[in-house]
C-alpha cells in the first residue's frame, strides 16, 4: 500500500487517472439516464392521474392511498373496469427506439411491489411493442379498491428500469368497460393586469382572459358595509358593459362587508337558458358558474385595506405546457392561442357543451371540440365521455348523427383503445343512417320514412326528427337550396358510410367491413352521377336544382367524394366562395382545403383579417372562440363556443401536417403544408409521448426538424415547390434518394424515432 501514500508522485497520478475514469462514469451514466429510462406518463384506462385527489375542485397534496377508503368530501377519479388496460411512454431520446418488450405488476400494497412480490398480477416478459391499451391479464379487479402498478421496458433489447409506481382505486360498482372521468377542478387565479380603475368609489379588475369560474375577495374592513359587485364578459366605455346583447353574461351582486378582514365568495346564480332538462349540469361540490373577464367593485368609500381580488377558474384537469405553437406570423400566433385557450376554458362542464347558453353537448360541437383537445393535452378521457353521452342522446341534426362514427374513429385512432368501439358497435352502425337508405342509395330523411323504431336505435333524445341541417345559423348556407336529396347530407352519409367500414375492420367484423365499403363505393358513384354539374365540373345543391352552393362543394372535396379529373374545377369554385360558411363549417373547409393542396389559399383563410376571421373574434374583445364570426349573424350568440376552434387542430394536423395513420399513434403521417409561411415550429402531446415538428422556409429550401418519441415510426413528407427542378435531400447531414413523389411531395417511408432534420435543397 506503500506506493499509495499520500504525497508521492504514483499516487497522485494514479488518484487524477481514477478521478478522471469516474468522472467520465459518471458523466457517461448522466447521459444514459437522460437518454433513457425508465417508463413515464402511466394512465389507467386513459387515466394520467389516477393517484391525486381533489377537494371541490381543489388538487391536495395528498395522494389516493394516504386518504386509503376513508373519503369526506373528497374526489378521485374513479376505475370503472374489472379489467382495465393500461398505457405509457417509452422513455427513450435516443434514435430508433422500439420497445421489444414489457412487464407490468399490479398489487394491493406498495411494499408488495417495492420487494418484487406482486400479489394481483404479473404479466411476466412479454415480447412486443403494445404500449398503448395494454388489457389487465388477472383476475377481475375488486370494487372499492385501491391498486398499485408499475411497468418496466426492453428498449432495442434492453432492459430499462421499473417506472414510478402508480396507485388508482375503484369505483364502488364495476362493469366490463366504462370510461372514467376526472373531477371537475379550480385554479385561483389572482387579477393579471393593472386595475383599470381604482379609486375612492370603483376598482375594475382584469383576469385577462375569459373563462368560467367564480369570484373571491378578501379585504380588511374597520366597519360593516355594502359593496356592489359586478361581472362580465365585455367592456363599454371604460366598464363593465352592462347590456352585452346575446348570450354575453353580466352579473351584479351586493355584498355585506363584516368588520375585521374576512373573504367573501359571489355567487353565481342558476341560468334558466342552461339549466334545462338537456343541460349538463354543475357538480354541488363544484357550484355555479359563469363566464368573465372583468370584476367590478362599487362602494361609497373603498377605504379598504389590501383587497385582493382572485378568480376560481373551473375546468377538467388541464395542463396548459403539453402543447405549443409559435410562428413568423403574428395573426395566425394570436389565432392559435385563442383556440388553445378555448379548448382549456369551456371543459367547465365535465362534457363538451356549445357555450354557455344551452350547455348542451351537439355532435357537431364535439368533434371539432375533440380534435383540438388532442392537439392541447394529453387527455382523452373527456373527449370519449362526451361521444359516448352523445352516442346515448343524439340530437336532430342528420349531419350531426352520422358524426357519431367520426367521432367513434378519432377516439380510437388517437388512444389505440378499442373498447369504446366494441360496446357501442351496434349503436354506431345505426348512427350510419342506413336505415334511412332508400333503393337509389341516398338518404331520405322525409318524417314518413322516421318509424319510431329508427329513432330509438340511433337513440335520438333531443328532438322530435331528425331535420337536414347542412349549417347553423341558417344564414351561414351560401344560398343553399333544400331538397328531399341532397348533396350535403349525402356527403356526410359517404364519410359514415367509409369510416364504419373501417371500425369494422379493425374489430375484425370482416363481412360488415365488406358491406359498408360496397355501400361507400356505390353512394360514391350514385352521388357524381346524381349532384356534379358536368357542365360546369361543380356540385348542385341537389338533385332538384341547379344552385351550386359552398357547402355543395366543400363536404365532398373534404370527405374524399372528389374524382381526381374533378378536383381543379372543384377546389376552384370553393375558393371562389371564400369563407361563406359558418365558424362550424370552416372546420370541413380547411380540411378540404389542405387536403386538396391549397395550403396557401386555407392559411390566408386562418390568418385573415377579415370580418369572417378568427382575428375579429379577437378584435372584438373576446378571449374565447365565439358562435358565430361576428354579432350581426347571430345576436344571441355567446362568446365561448368551441366548435369555433377549428384553427387549434387545423394547425398541428394540416399545416405541421402531425396526423396517426396507425391506432395509438403507432405510426405518424408527418406532412408539413407551409405554404408561403417563413418559419413555425410545434409541440403537439400523443399518448405515446410528444412530438416536436419545426420547418424554415425560403425560395431555395426547406429545413425539417422533427423530434419523435420512442416506440413509433413516421412517414414523412417534405412540400416540393411547384416546377420544382433539380433538388437533394439529406438526412442528418447524408445524401439520401430512398423517397418516393406522392401529390407534390418527397416521401420517406418509416423514419425511425428520435431527433432527424431533413434538409431539402433546389437548383
Amino acid at each position: 500500500m506503500g506506493e499509495f501514500r499520500h504525497g508521492s508522485v504514483y499516487n497522485e497520478k494514479t488518484m487524477r487517472n481514477k478521478t478522471a475514469i469516474l468522472t467520465a462514469f459518471l458523466m457517461t451514466a448522466s447521459c444514459i439516464r437522460v437518454l433513457a429510462g425508465p417508463p413515464v406518463g402511466l394512465m389507467t384506462d386513459l387515466v394520467e392521474h389516477s393517484d391525486r385527489v381533489w377537494k371541490n375542485g381543489m388538487l391536495l397534496q395528498t395522494m389516493v392511498d394516504d386518504v386509503g377508503l376513508k373519503w369526506e368530501n373528497v374526489q378521485c377519479a374513479l376505475i370503472r373496469s374489472r379489467f382495465p388496460r393500461f398505457s405509457w411512454v417509452v422513455n427513450d431520446d435516443r434514435n430508433d427506439v422500439m420497445q421489444t418488450a414489457w412487464r407490468v405488476q399490479l398489487g394491493t400494497s406498495l411494499s408488495c411491489l417495492e420487494y418484487g412480490t406482486p400479489d394481483v398480477w404479473d404479466s411476466g416478459m412479454r415480447t412486443g411493442s403494445g404500449s398503448v391499451s395494454v388489457p389487465y391479464g388477472g383476475t377481475a379487479l375488486e370494487p372499492d379498491t385501491i391498486y398499485f402498478w408499475r411497468v418496466m421496458t426492453w428498449n432495442n433489447g434492453e432492459p430499462q428500469p421499473w417506472s414510478r409506481i402508480k396507485a388508482f382505486r375503484t369505483a364502488e360498482e364495476l362493469s366490463e368497460y366504462e370510461t372514467p372521468s376526472y373531477p371537475l377542478t379550480k385554479e385561483t387565479q389572482p387579477e393579471l393586469l393593472p386595475r383599470l380603475k381604482d379609486c375612492d368609489s370603483l376598482i375594475l379588475a382584469d383576469f385577462g382572459k375569459d373563462a368560467f369560474g367564480q369570484l373571491e375577495l378578501t379585504l380588511s374592513s374597520f366597519r360593516e358595509d355594502t359593496l356592489t359587485i359586478s361581472l362580465g364578459e365585455c367592456l363599454k366605455d371604460g366598464r363593465i358593459d352592462r347590456s352585452p346583447g346575446g348570450a354575453r353574461r353580466f352579473l351584479r351582486q351586493t355584498l355585506t362587508v363584516l368588520p375585521g378582514r374576512h373573504s367573501y365568495g359571489i355567487a353565481v346564480p342558476s341560468n334558466r337558458g342552461n339549466t334545462g332538462r338537456s343541460a349538463v349540469k354543475m357538480p354541488c361540490c363544484i357550484g355555479e358558474v359563469m363566464p368573465f373577464r372583468y370584476c367590478e367593485i362599487e362602494g361609497d368609500d373603498l377605504n379598504y385595506r389590501n383587497i385582493r381580488i382572485c378568480r376560481q377558474t373551473v375546468q377538467y384537469p388541464f395542463d396548459d405546457s403539453s402543447s405549443a405553437f409559435s410562428c413568423s406570423d403574428t395573426v395566425l400566433q394570436k389565432v392559435w392561442n385563442l383556440c388553445a385557450h378555448s379548448v382549456k376554458a369551456t371543459s367547465f362542464a365535465g362534457l363538451y357543451v356549445d357555450g354557455d347558453r344551452e350547455r348542451i353537448p351537439y355532435e357537431g360541437d364535439a368533434v371539432i371540440n375533440q380534435l383540438s383537445h388532442y392537439c392541447a393535452d394529453r387527455e382523452y378521457t373527456l373527449a370519449r365521455r362526451s361521444h359516448e353521452h352523445l352516442i346515448l342522446h343524439a340530437t336532430w341534426p342528420t349531419e350531426w348523427v352520422l358524426l357519431s362514427v367520426r367521432m367513434a374513429w378519432l377516439d380510437y385512432l388517437y388512444t389505440g383503445d378499442d373498447r369504446s368501439l366494441r360496446q357501442f358497435y351496434d349503436v354506431l352502425k345505426a348512427k350510419t343512417l342506413t336505415g334511412l337508405c332508400g333503393p337509389d342509395g341516398f338518404l331520405n330523411t322525409s318524417p314518413d320514412n322516421q318509424s319510431r323504431e329508427f329513432k330509438e336505435s340511433i337513440h335520438l333524445t333531443f328532438g322530435d326528427r331528425l331535420i337536414d341541417l347542412v349549417d347553423w345559423p341558417a344564414g351561414e348556407r351560401d344560398g343553399f337550396v333544400m331538397t328531399e336529396r341532397n348533396a350535403v347530407v349525402n356527403a356526410y352519409f359517404y364519410q359514415a358510410l367509409d369510416l364504419m367500414s373501417r371500425i369494422s375492420s379493425a374489430l375484425g367484423k370482416e363481412e360488415d367491413a365488406s358491406m359498408f365499403a360496397g355501400r361507400a363505393k356505390k353512394l360514391k358513384r350514385a352521388f357524381n352521377r346524381e349532384f356534379l354539374d358536368k357542365g360546369t365540373g361543380i356540385y348542385r345543391d341537389g338533385a332538384a336544382t341547379k344552385h351550386s352552393s359552398l357547402h355543395a362543394n366543400l363536404f365532398p372535396l373534404a370527405f374524399g367524394l372528389v374524382e381526381s379529373r374533378d378536383l381543379n374545377t372543384v377546389a376552384a369554385f370553393v375558393k371562389l366562395r371564400g369563407m361563406a360558411c359558418s365558424v362550424y363549417g370552416a372546420q370541413f373547409l380547411l380540411e378540404a382545403l389542405f387536403d386538396s393542396g391549397e395550403a396557401d389559399y386555407a392559411l390566408g383563410l386562418v390568418a385573415s383579417e377579415s370580418e369572417r376571421s378568427w382575428y375579429n373574434m379577437i378584435r372584438s374583445g373576446s378571449t374565447i372562440t365565439t358562435e358565430v364570426w361576428d354579432n350581426r349573424f347571430k345576436p344571441n350568440q355567446d362568446w365561448n363556443h368551441a366548435w369555433g376552434s377549428a384553427p387549434g387542430n387545423i394547425v398541428p394536423r394540416k399545416l405541421m401536417g402531425v396526423e396517426p395513420l396507425e391506432p395509438g399513434f403507432a405510426k405518424m403521417r408527418i406532412r408539413p403544408q407551409p405554404g408561403s409561411l417563413p418559419e413555425a415550429s410545434l409541440r403537439l402531446p400523443t399518448i405515446r409521448g410528444e412530438v416536436r415538428v419545426s420547418f424554415w422556409n425560403d425560395c431555395g429550401r426547406f429545413v425539417l426538424d422533427i423530434c419523435t418519441p420512442a416506440n413509433t415510426v413516421a412517414d414523412v413528407c417534405l412540400p416540393l415547390k411547384e416546377n420544382a427542378g433539380r433538388v437533394r435531400l439529406t438526412l442528418n447531414g447524408r445524401e439520401i434518394t430512398e423517397y418516393v413523389h406522392e401529390n407534390g411531395f418527397l416521401k420517406i417511408h418509416d423514419v425511425g424515432s428520435g431527433k432527424k432534420t431533413f434538409n431539402l435543397e433546389y437548383f
